[in-house]
């Protein structure tokens, strides 16, 4: 393995080993959504040497991102995500394959990628992720934050148990965000860290909690767990449509 000494603190993990990190280094992960949480766990799946990240988003850094999205500087306002992105991962970690997305692209990524992380804002694009993912048979790890209240969730349907759609039914058009309802930077970005280190599980074979919903209040530092069930009706992963 090249370079043992810049992952030697996770190799040194029973669970990780020379061989798991070799696992790492043979996956992909498609990361939609370049802001608060996808900004984060990019930066942890790179660091961790994760082979290939492929992210996606269309736009461009803004000032008031850079209080939350801390992949970013002062000078990358104005830069596509995709591309400013891509420069900091690739100095942060030179080993690994950065490809980006803009757009609706990120679709075609979806079959190439082991997990894939829904790092947006809005429900019309966390139910067009979840609906590529049930159709390519990829494990799915949705994150969202608003205000101090945080939410990681892990469906992975060659295991079982729901989908995306099956969690949230109506196909709301809109949802409450950053801008209107405000956020500290630490609760998203700690969401964004889980959402890291669930895709980092599911690609090292550990149990990621796949069917439940977790959910943080951060004012009172209380997490709750919550068991997800599958919608047999479900237009998305209910039968037939699989």
């Amino acid at each position: 393995m090249s370079d043992f000494q810049r992952y030697s603190r996770q190799v040194i993990l029973r669970e990780v080993g020379v061989n798991g990190q070799a696992l790492l280094a043979d996956s992909a992960v498609l990361i939609v959504g370049l802001g608060g949480l996808g900004a984060v766990a990019a930066q942890y799946l790179a660091a961790a040497g994760v082979g290939q990240l492929l992210v996606a988003d269309r736009d461009r850094v803004e000032t008031s991102n850079l209080q939350r999205q801390i992949l970013y500087r002062q000078g990358d306002v104005g830069q596509l995500k995709t591309e400013a992105a891509r420069a900091q991962l690739q100095a942060l970690n030179p080993q690994i394959r950065i490809d980006h997305y803009d757009g609706q692209s990120w679709r075609e990524a979806v079959a190439l990628a082991d997990v894939v992380l829904d790092c947006t804002d809005n429900f019309p694009a966390r139910f067009a992720i979840n609906a590529a993912c049930v159709r390519a048979r990829r494990p799915l790890v949705s994150g969202a934050a608003i205000r101090f209240e945080g939410q990681l969730a892990v469906f992975d349907l060659r295991r079982g148990g729901p989908c995306y759609r099956c969690l949230y039914p109506d196909q709301g058009d809109t949802a409450e965000t950053c801008e209107e309802a405000g956020i500290l930077g630490p609760v998203v970005g700690t969401v964004g860290a889980l959402q890291a280190l669930a895709a980092l599980k599911l690609m090292l074979g550990l149990d990621a909690q796949a069917g439940r919903l977790q959910t943080w209040d951060a004012l009172r530092m209380q997490w709750r767990s919550h068991k997800m069930a599958a919608d047999p009706e479900c237009p998305v992963c209910g039968e037939p449509h699989v």
